[in-house]
């Protein structure tokens, strides 16, 4: 990924993370932040709760165009002060936008 490359970043999460998700994503670089609350469907069962999979309906999901450079940063961010890096906590992915650069 070229660094001057624009990119699409995606963030879910427990609702009640929204705001301080928002502010940390603009801290690192994120531009048009657009929020939108979702809810989850997976059902529950013993299967899922086995592998320590546990089902929170309620979601933010939060969109943001950033540079590629600050993937890395934002990342980070997400692993250090949400813990992303752990099960259930949230999910984050960039999709290339072609065409865009800075």
């Amino acid at each position: 990924m070229n660094s001057g490359e624009i990119v699409q970043l995606t963030v879910i999460a427990q609702r009640g993370l929204k705001q301080d998700l928002v502010n940390g994503v603009a801290e690192h670089g994120g531009l048009l932040i657009n929020t939108v609350y979702g809810r989850g469907f997976v059902k529950s069962n013993d299967f899922l709760e086995a592998f320590g999979f546990v089902n929170e309906s309620d979601k933010i999901v939060i969109t943001a165009l950033t540079a590629a450079a600050n993937v890395d940063k934002i990342f980070a961010m997400l692993n250090e002060r949400f813990e992303f890096n752990k099960p259930n906590t949230g999910i984050a992915f960039t999709i290339p936008v072609n065409g865009l650069t800075r």
